[in-house]
């Protein structure tokens, strides 16, 4: 009978054991401010490999040349809209991995440092509500001076671009977009020294 007992508590301790481990894997870490410091050549700040995605995926045939060096990341290229559509090339960069949604909530926006020396560029925040690719987005407005500039985007000033105006849930962001568009044919040059949530 004390075998048995013994047995019993050691299971219930095993089986208390396993939940606890459980329930400590389900709590992730809190999402660090920096997103890049384009310090490493494909990953950015939080060990994640970035993406690079253009308007070929519907037709288009825009080109892109991405460049990292001494802690910038270099793009330009050229935008050849699809027939009907605007043309666009992307950098994104996953905030989780597998595209998994990451609470940032405890931040007030997104923090860049950008140099822009030709096209139109827009940031976008990501979250897995929106299920049409309609991402909250916000224009990037900086003088093409050949300097750096730091830009602050409040998330509550992101709008989204043709579907009914939701609220921005930054508790559930996969990734961020930087994103160099055009309804025309056109060239794009910019450079992105820092991006942050702050």
């Amino acid at each position: 009978m004390n075998v048995f007992k013994s047995a019993v508590q050691f299971c219930s301790h095993c089986i208390t054991l396993t939940a606890l481990l459980a329930a400590s894997s389900s709590f992730a870490a809190p999402l660090a401010a920096t997103i890049d410091d384009f310090s490493h050549a494909q990953n950015n700040g939080l060990g994640i490999e970035r993406q690079y995605l253009s308007d070929v995926l519907a037709g288009g045939s825009t080109t892109t040349e991405q460049v990292q060096k001494e802690g910038i990341l270099y793009l330009k290229g050229s935008i050849l809209p699809p027939r009907g559509q605007p043309g666009w090339a992307s950098t994104v960069l996953p905030l989780g991995p597998e595209g998994q949604a990451q609470d940032a909530s405890q931040f007030k926006g997104i923090r860049m440092l950008i140099k822009v020396s030709a096209g139109n560029i827009s940031i976008t925040a990501n979250s897995t509500e929106v299920t049409n690719f309609d991402y909250h987005a916000k224009p990037i407005a900086v003088v093409a001076d050949g300097k750096f500039h730091e830009v602050n985007i409040p998330f509550n000033t992101m709008k989204r671009a043709w579907s009914e105006q939701t609220a921005l849930n930054t508790k559930a962001l996969h990734s961020l977009s930087i994103v160099a568009f055009s309804p025309q044919p056109g060239a794009f040059d910019y450079a992105i020294d820092e991006i942050s949530f702050y």
